[in-house]
């Protein structure tokens, strides 16, 4: 073993195998994996196999169908047969809000270039006659299904590696990890010391045990997962010789139940609701090739479904039950990417379904090790989506929950119950004394919307509208046409200070940074150019910034905050949480209410549009700036958490005279939409640059210096392939909730990043990006497809409301 690498990568399954393979793809050749044991050892050698496309998240779906791709290239390579059996599936809708959802699929399938085939039960049951029809309404077909040899993947990624120049260590526990001043790591094992500039945490099983070595607890949980071989079965065997080939890969999501064929049987596993985390604390290192003990009476109620849905396995022999562990993040999506203030430690974890994402999570973080970009919209998969706050106790809650739900619809509109409520704000009782219906963001407690008084605040789970949608309404129109309050503790909160924080601050951002007392919006921008933050940035002093942005990506901004940071002392940076708490009050009326809590002159002259001052409120000391994210007249308020019931108190003392009325996250959606406003993770994301994103006017063009500044000039210079639109959609009772597909001139062209409905103007409006010479054509025959069916739309050139932005000037 030799004693120094680029690259270590810890852990040899599947993922490992892949990020090391693809490491060496990019050139990089001085890397080494170490495993514990053999290849294969903790998840992947008991793995079902199975790979699919469908994934919820279309960037997701994008990198399965990369994986499955691949598995042809690393045959070639390695000369390592993967088992790839490449049927085809049948995806069983046992309900039409099931059959919306998979028409929504094949829309998404539609802009990915993936195809799915929307079929009848009777069509479903030719395919896979194993099917009793009456339990289902419709199917879809999903022509890149199938399944695979575990270890023959994990094999081939590990040969094709080695004859690139990768070097493989088995048989060697890592047992140690210690960082160097320069960022670079010892890699101590049994064997000896490593000497690495980076490492990656690939440990499946012990990912929890190699992040701790590093002083990480990660939101990761081990599952016990449970799925039976048959014995040889007639029905199997009979549809093998009359078609000549496979029974299809199915999964019944109503049932909670996936299958395939496995030799003359069938194999069927399941997702039960009664599920049982496995070593719940901490992996045993000796646990290796070994499965755990079957319990059939917890499977038993899934596999009555089963039975009645399929009726051929009642009949059929179970030859063998397989209860191995699976590792989950609490969203059951994969956490990947670097780390927060850790230099060169990445992580590959939580790759629940590594057959189908192994190879899409092996290209992203090469790519990131190596060009300093995954090159890939990996939002969904990154390690920084979660906080501090995401507990082990947390992790335990959501991953049972996600696990249990595996194959459960969640609607756009529905909050999942476990691991809350945990983070919540001073003012979370008095929201919910006004009947507010909660949602959670960041692990962070927020309004959604406020139910009328004497009805239960809950909301009906739905894809079309739902009922939500009248009091919504109510809460735009108190907006537009009086004056609104709303709690805005959830956005993230930045404080900058010292001598260097403008210089630092400018060469982070893209725009001017404001004069002392003003504000100014900015994109930020990765070195290719590309969207990874919009902020407001108010300058309080001299050598003090506030910088305000999306709560959801706190972590994932100070990463990069931390990354860029000079050590030479000069700048501090650091997240406020909930040490900083706001309000915010919009509409015409905004301006009379503030002015009843402060002595300081607001008038338009003297406080403008934004403007950001200090001043008392009453008795409690704020932070004000003249901006809102409705585009009206209104006002951010910000003070510290011990202030912010009294704020609150206050202000609806001082609101009550004009008719204020409280607003939550869904009317703020509203309002913004009828405005054109974009937002962090839809509109605004890696994979767009500040031109095609309409956020050129914020970029300083004339500024020397900044954080993918020639990329950006060059996007203006050449023009955006891609430009964001606003249409307003003719959607009947259900509208956009994102990613569905645009079509133009009868061809799917753009695709939706968000929308809803703009309650203020009356309109269903939808946001997204569409081929840059069609930005402008208002007369082109726009169409968006929501839930299988092809509405028209219309170009909107200018916002519903005050498109000139007089109000919030005002």
């Amino acid at each position: 073993m030799k004693d120094s690498a680029q690259v270590v990568v810890i852990g040899g399954g599947v993922v490992g195998a892949s990020v090391l393979y693809h490491l060496t793809k990019l050139g990089w050749t001085d890397v080494m994996l170490i495993e514990r044991s053999e290849l294969t050892s903790g998840s992947t050698w008991h793995a079902a196999g199975g790979m699919h496309t469908l994934n919820g998240d279309p960037n997701v779906a994008k990198l399965q169908r990369y994986t499955i791709d691949l598995y042809k290239e690393i045959e070639e390579k390695s000369g390592q047969d993967c088992g790839v059996h490449l049927t085809g599936g049948v995806l069983l809708a046992d309900t039409p809000e099931r059959m919306q959802w998979l028409k929504m699929a094949q829309a998404r399938g539609r802009y990915l270039g993936i195809e799915y085939d929307l079929i009848s039960v009777k069509e479903a049951k030719e395919l896979f006659p194993l099917l009793e029809e009456k339990y289902f309404v419709g199917a879809m077909f999903s022509h890149e299904d199938g399944h695979l040899d575990p270890s023959g993947v994990t094999h081939a990624y590990a040969k094709s590696a080695r004859m690139n120049g990768a070097e493989i260590v088995l048989r060697n526990r890592v047992v140690e990890l210690a960082q160097h001043p320069d960022g670079s790591w010892d890699v101590v094992t049994e064997q000896g010391t490593v000497h690495a500039e980076h490492i990656v945490n690939a440990g499946g099983l012990w990912a929890r045990e190699v992040g701790r070595m590093a002083g990480l607890e990660l939101p990761v949980l081990a599952m016990e997962h449970m799925y039976l071989l048959t014995e040889d079965m007639p029905e199997v065997i009979e549809f093998n010789e009359s078609t000549g080939k496979e029974v299809l890969h199915a999964v019944d999501f109503g049932g909670e139940i996936y299958m395939r064929q496995e030799r003359k049987g069938m194999l069927m596993g399941t997702y039960e609701r009664a599920c049982v985390p496995w070593s719940p604390k901490e992996t045993p290192w000796e646990f290796g090739h070994e499965l755990l003990q079957p319990d059939i009476d917890r499977i038993t109620p899934s596999l009555e479904r089963g039975f009645a849905h399929f009726p051929a396995f009642e009949r059929a022999g179970i030859k063998q039950i397989i209860n191995g562990p699976f590792t989950f993040a609490p969203d059951g999506n994969p956490l990947v990417g670097p780390v927060r203030g850790l230099r060169n430690y990445w992580c590959a974890c939580g790759v629940m379904a590594g057959f189908s994402q192994g190879g899409g999570v092996g290209l992203a973080l090469s790519n990131w090790i190596v060009n300093g970009d995954p090159a890939f919209d990996v939002w969904a998969m990154d390690v920084a989506r979660y906080g501090d706050w995401a507990t082990m106790a947390y992790t335990s809650a959501k991953v049972q929950e996600n696990y249990s739900r595996r194959f459960s619809i969640t609607f756009p509109n529905e909050e999942l119950k476990a691991g809350r409520p945990l983070r919540t704000s001073p003012l979370h009782d008095r929201l919910k004394a006004e009947n507010a219906v909660m949602g959670a963001s960041f692990g962070l407690e927020h309004a959604l919307w406020f139910q009328e008084k004497g009805k239960d605040p809950v909301e009906d789970v739905t894809f079309m509208r739902s009922n939500s949608h009248a009091q919504v309404a109510k809460e735009c129109a108190g907006v537009r046409q009086g004056v609104g309050m709303i709690e805005i503790s959830n956005f993230a909160k930045y404080e900058v200070t010292g001598p260097g924080a403008e210089v630092w601050l400018s060469h982070l951002l893209a725009n001017r940074m404001p004069r002392t007392g003003r504000i100014v919006l900015s994109p930020m921008l990765n070195p290719a150019g590309g969207l990874i933050g919009d902020f407001t940035v108010a300058k309080a002093a001299e050598d003090r910034f506030y910088v305000f942005g999306s709560g959801v990506a706190e972590t994932y901004h100070m990463r990069w905050f931390l990354s860029h940071l000079p050590d030479d002392g000069r700048v501090t940076v650091r997240p406020l949480g909930l040490e900083l708490t706001g309000l915010s009050i919009a509409g015409p009326k905004a301006r009379e209410v503030l002015a009843a809590v402060t002595g300081e002159d607001i008038s338009a002259a003297a406080f403008r549009f934004m403007d950001f001052r200090e001043m008392d409120l009453g008795m409690i000391p704020a932070k004000v700036g003249k901006i809102t994210f409705t585009g009206d007249l209104g006002y951010e308020i910000w003070v510290k958490a011990e202030y912010l019931t009294q704020l609150y108190d206050l202000l609806r003392r001082a609101g009550a005279d004009h008719g204020m009325i409280l607003f939550g996250g869904r009317a703020l959606n509203g309002l913004r939409l009828e405005k054109n406003f974009g937002t962090w993770a839809r509109e605004y994301r890696p994979i767009y640059g500040p031109y095609a994103a309409n956020l050129g006017r914020f970029v300083g063009a004339r500024k020397n210096d900044f954080i993918g500044r020639d990329a950006a000039l060059k996007e203006r210079d050449d023009g955006p392939k891609l430009k964001l639109v606003s249409l307003k959609v003719d959607a009947g009772d259900a509208d956009v909730i994102g990613d569905e597909p645009v079509w133009i001139d009868g061809r799917v062209m753009g695709w939706i990043t968000s929308g809803g409905f703009a309650h203020a103007s009356g309109a269903s409006v939808a946001m997204g990006y569409v081929p840059a010479e069609f930005a402008g054509a208002a007369d082109a025959p726009f169409e968006v497809e929501i839930i299988g069916e092809r509405r028209k739309a219309e170009l909107l050139t200018d916002p519903l409301f005050d498109p000139a932005g007089e109000r919030m000037r005002g």
